[in-house]
C-alpha cells in the first residue's frame, strides 16, 4: 500500500513545487487517478519533466504529441490518440498532474 504524498499540493491535487516530484510521487498521483504507470507512461512523463526543467513552463499537449510522433515514428493523430488512451481523463487532468506540473492556466489542451 502506498503512503501519503509528502509534497505540498494545491486544492485540486497538483504539486505546488514541480521540483518536489519524483517517481514515487508519480506512482501515488497516478493511483489517485486510478492509473497504474506501465512502461508506456514514463517516456511521456520524463519528456514533460525535461521540458519543464529546460523552459520552466508546462509543455502544451502539442509538444507531447510531437515528442511521441518523433520518438515512436508515428503519425501525430496516432500519437494524440495514444496519449489520450493512456490519460483518458485528459492531458491537464492526468498527465500534467502525474508529471508534477503546476496546474496550467487556461490554454488549449487539444
Amino acid at each position: 500500500m502506498r503512503g501519503e504524498i509528502q509534497a505540498e499540493r494545491d486544492m485540486e491535487g497538483y504539486l505546488v513545487d514541480p521540483e518536489a516530484w519524483n517517481d514515487e510521487i508519480a506512482h501515488e498521483l497516478a493511483a489517485e487517478e486510478r492509473l497504474e504507470l506501465s512502461d508506456g507512461y514514463w517516456p511521456i512523463l520524463h519528456f514533460m519533466r525535461d521540458y519543464w526543467h529546460e523552459n520552466q513552463v508546462t509543455p502544451d499537449v502539442r509538444h507531447v504529441v510531437a515528442f511521441l510522433a518523433d520518438n515512436q515514428g508515428m503519425d501525430k493523430k496516432v500519437a494524440k490518440d495514444q496519449l489520450f488512451e493512456l490519460f483518458p481523463y485528459g492531458y491537464v487532468q492526468q498527465a500534467c498532474k502525474i508529471a508534477g506540473m503546476i496546474k496550467p492556466r487556461a490554454w488549449s489542451t487539444g
